[in-house]
């Protein structure tokens, strides 16, 4: 009876030592060689498709098999979207298109295609001028608001963005200019908004009003979205659509970046930040845009 106890116990202890040295020959020497479940070749091709029916609209259409999602690029940097994704080009220009595909073990590939489109959308195009900031030309369509007499807070343009920096203690400085909108009809604000730091006891808001600025006078005529650290944006590094990062409500109560006018004439689209603790690398914008939904 001990004997027979001895023996099973030997067996058992064969089998373990015979398991364990299987399972570790499966595993790779050296790091980075895999473990058979990461797809290093996960396809990231797609298709581009018109929408019928729909001016510079496109249905893009990236291949399923081995893909686990999809991130997209369409000229304001990527976001996380879906397989099939339908975007809208509302702007005449030429566009890279860029899809990453994830695979299996987070593997990525990217594959890139190009979309020209020939002509703007007659009721989507951007009624914003110098929203690309591109040159001394955009610049010129833009008029600073001194709003602090310390002048420590201060907006410089550059090649593409422009940038709002401040030595903080509550200065602040706006941009603005005049746009043509029509009664009743629904538009849409964004643009894109980066900072490299955070930020305490800093706003960047943005208005769509019908009162004319005046330098020197803090405006507050229809605020429409923005950051702010109050409401928890703005207080580490961000990037992306204001639309998406921001956190403030507009003057309704909401936070929704669609705007609509009681008349038809001219509006002001102004952009004021400042702050008492403002963030080391400025907060800066590009691809501003106003445009009919």
């Amino acid at each position: 009876m001990k004997l027979n106890i001895v023996l099973k116990r030997s067996i058992y202890l064969m089998f373990a030592m015979a398991t364990l040295g299987s399972l570790t020959s499966c595993q790779p020497d050296t790091i980075g060689e895999g473990n058979g479940l990461t797809d290093t070749n996960v396809d990231a091709t797609f298709t581009i498709t018109p929408v019928a029916g729909k001016t510079n609209t496109y249905q893009l259409s990236a291949q399923t098999q081995s893909v686990i999602s999809s991130k997209w690029d369409i000229g304001d940097g990527l976001y996380i979207g879906k397989m099939d994704e339908e975007i809208s080009l509302p702007d005449a220009g030429t566009y890279q298109i860029k899809h990453v595909a994830i695979g299996r073990g987070g593997a990525e590939n990217t594959t890139t295609q190009e979309i020209v489109v020939a002509t703007s959308d007659p009721l989507k195009g951007n009624l914003v001028q110098g929203g690309t900031f591109a040159d001394a030309t955009d610049h010129a369509k833009w008029t600073v608001m001194n709003l602090s007499p310390s002048g420590a807070a201060k907006w410089t343009f550059k090649t593409g963005s422009a940038t709002i920096n401040s030595n903080g203690g509550w200065s602040q400085e706006a941009i603005y200019q005049a746009i043509d909108v029509v009664k009743d009809k629904e538009y849409k604000i964004d643009m894109l908004v980066s900072s490299q730091n955070g930020s305490d006891e800093t706003w960047f808001e943005v208005y769509a009003g019908t009162t004319v600025p005046v330098l020197g006078v803090e405006y507050k005529d229809n605020k429409v979205m923005g950051l702010s650290t109050w409401d928890g944006c703005a207080k580490a590094a961000f990037s992306g659509k204001l639309s998406v990062v921001g956190c403030v409500k507009n003057d309704s109560g909401s936070i929704s970046n669609v705007v609509k006018f009681s008349q038809t004439g001219k509006i002001y689209l102004v952009i004021r930040s400042g702050g008492n603790v403002f963030t080391s690398s400025g907060i800066t914008i590009a691809k501003v845009e106003l445009r009919g939904v």
